[in-house]
């Protein structure tokens, strides 16, 4: 693995422990020599993690469209700001520079985002592994929600196992280099439930 995209808030939230697992993660990233990419912005906990990547050593790829940018909200810092026309752009990108993606805390558009690469893996559009760093139990209705997905037979349970959740990083990272993508078909028949 030589790259990781990590999405997460523009916001902080409200515990210090976000922001404690993005330094942790970032710098487990960094020692691995593996590049870090994300969104290319200098707020919450986006901007913190191209922070504490850079400040341990690490390579970060910031990727953001002309119109953040124009909002000043991009990370000057960067040695490798990409700018692109628009968010489907910017996703494209991010996803093509990526070998796996993790998501950290974060709203809507950590959650679209990092539903949409799991979303090509199930579809063998990419074989990339997804996990998500559950810090404080973030990402539990989510799970739960997948867990009910699958019991209701709109998840295959093999697909289920596409989205790789830890509460360490170094863990999450080890899982996500070993996980080996299930190659099913998609669909599931009416004979299948």
């Amino acid at each position: 693995m030589k790259s990781i995209c990590v999405y997460c808030g523009s916001n902080f939230g409200t515990r210090a422990s976000y922001l404690e697992a993005a330094k942790n993660l970032c710098i487990e990233i960094a020692q691995r020599e593996i590049a870090l990419v994300y969104g290319g912005g200098n707020t919450g906990l986006m901007g913190a993690v191209a922070d504490f990547a850079i400040a341990a050593g690490g390579k970060v790829i910031g990727v953001i469209p002309q119109a953040l940018v124009d909002k000043e909200v991009a990370h000057t810092g960067l040695s490798d700001l990409r700018i692109v026309g628009s968010m489907h752009e910017r996703k494209s990108l991010m996803a093509d520079l990526s070998d796996a993606f993790i998501a950290l805390p974060g709203g809507l558009g950590t959650l679209e985002e990092f539903c949409e690469v799991a979303t090509w893996t199930q579809l063998g559009v990419h074989k990339k592994n997804c996990g998500l760093l559950n810090i404080e139990g973030f990402y539990d209705r989510l799970l739960c929600f997948l867990d009910y997905a699958t019991e209701e037979k709109f998840i295959r349970p093999e697909h289920r196992t596409i989205f790789i959740s830890e509460t360490n990083p170094q863990k999450l990272i080890d899982r996500l280099e070993k996980f080996e993508i299930p190659t099913l078909p998609k669909w599931i028949g009416r004979e299948q439930l």
